[in-house]
């Protein structure tokens, strides 16, 4: 198994850069075959370039169109692309192309850098890109489960067009905040080719010396599975991210204030969809263009989606007490009775904790404890061996409900 700063590199000199497998191989010193696989796995603008033009009657129709196809591409990983080949047998066909196979390959060698290069020097300040994204979370008072709480909410927005999104959680921890950034990539179908952070514990584990970082290992593979690249905040550096600390303060202010109540988070955060995208049809403060159309333009320099959502579930093997309970994050969950004082597989998600048996079955499902509350039962597995024993019937009674 690579390291994961090996298979990021990888990935992204194959799927973002366009580089032939042979060459990243020849570069990082791997099999060509190792190269093929990570890059293919599933799981897991400067100034513009002014070149004179030469003529060429028989592309020159046909230039916009291969232009076209190139560039959605770009947003593909690299055994998703049209070869030169098959674009000159689309040109053929759809287009009456007559010029030679030879002529396409050497147009299509030729463009492809000269696409790569203005995608990489492209002429907008750095934070003004379109597609590119900054993320950060927010608090905000909610009427939630009875009672007035602060809850976090997640934030993505887009510097070229002013266009945001928000999703409401009960946590900042890793699981909501990785649940948040595939909600937001799959509401607007694509992934940002950069997206902003700060120092967020969620993806940031260790700041060292020289700017370098040391990230968690569930951001590191999220990151790896959808292939954007990411970028931190220089310490106490708050402006490099300036637009999304200021949609923070806009949604606070003018979709969550005063305190709004949530039944159902889900149904709330499918609510707060349709609001984000009625805010997007007010002008841009600068450009006096509707953020709508501006945000389109964000969305076609967008990565494509892989070919699998992420599942957003982690796995760890934790040591029941002697009464079967697991502890996740300060919270107790039941097992079986006969997992006590046993390792047991859980599975985690942002609102599920599973209990599983060695082949991986499900035996019990609870819904993920936040806030005051801190013990989840479900008696199902207890039942028969409360039949058994009225002391132990009553010992549980004891235990969890004193």
């Amino acid at each position: 198994m690579l390291q994961v700063t090996d298979i990021q590199y990888i990935r992204q000199e194959v799927n973002i850069k366009g580089c032939s497998y042979a060459d990243v191989a020849r570069r990082t010193n791997k099999d060509y075959r190792t190269v093929k696989k990570y890059a293919d796995m599933e799981e897991f603008q400067p100034k513009e370039k002014i070149k004179k033009s030469q003529p060429a009657p028989v592309m020159d129709p046909v230039k916009d169109i291969v232009d076209q196809w190139l560039k959605e591409d770009m947003k593909k990983k690299k055994k998703y692309r049209r070869t030169a080949k098959r674009i000159w047998q689309l040109l053929v066909e759809k287009e009456n192309f007559k010029g030679s196979d030879r002529t396409v390959r050497a147009y299509v060698s030729k463009r492809r850098k000269e696409l790569l290069e203005e995608s990489e020097e492209a002429a907008l300040p750095l934070d003004s890109k379109p597609g590119d994204a900054q993320v950060d979370f927010g608090e905000a008072p909610f009427k939630y489960m009875g009672k007035v709480m602060d809850l976090p909410y997640l934030v993505m927005s887009f510097p070229y067009s002013n266009a945001a999104y928000v999703q409401v959680f009960e946590s900042q921890n890793q699981d909501c905040f990785l649940e948040g950034l595939k909600r937001f990539f799959h509401h607007i179908g694509g992934v940002p080719r950069r997206i902003r952070f700060d120092h967020l514990a969620p993806a940031v584990k260790k700041i060292l010396p020289h700017g370098e970082r040391v990230l968690t290992e569930g951001f590191q593979q999220f990151a790896l599975h959808y292939g954007f690249t990411y970028e931190f905040c220089n310490p106490a550096s708050g402006n490099e991210k300036g637009h999304v600390e200021s949609k923070v303060k806009y949604f606070r202010n003018n979709l969550l204030l005063p305190e709004r109540t949530i039944y159902n988070p889900d149904d709330f955060n499918q609510q707060l969809w349709k609001e984000c995208e009625a805010d997007h049809q007010c002008l841009h403060d600068e450009k006096k263009i509707e953020i709508a159309r501006l945000h389109e333009e964000d969305k076609q320099a967008l990565l494509c989606l892989p070919a699998k959502e992420y599942a957003g579930i982690r796995y760890e093997t934790l040591k029941a007490d002697k009464y079967g309970y697991v502890q996740i994050d300060a919270k107790k969950y039941s097992t079986s009775p006969r997992y006590a004082n046993q390792e047991v597989l859980v599975g985690i998600t942002y609102n599920q904790v599973d209990i599983l048996a060695d082949n991986g079955e499900i035996i019990v499902q609870h819904e993920r404890l936040y806030g005051e509350k801190t013990k989840s039962m479900k008696w199902q597995p207890y039942l028969s061996l409360m039949a058994k024993s009225t002391r132990f019937a009553n010992s549980w009674n004891i235990i969890t409900f004193m």
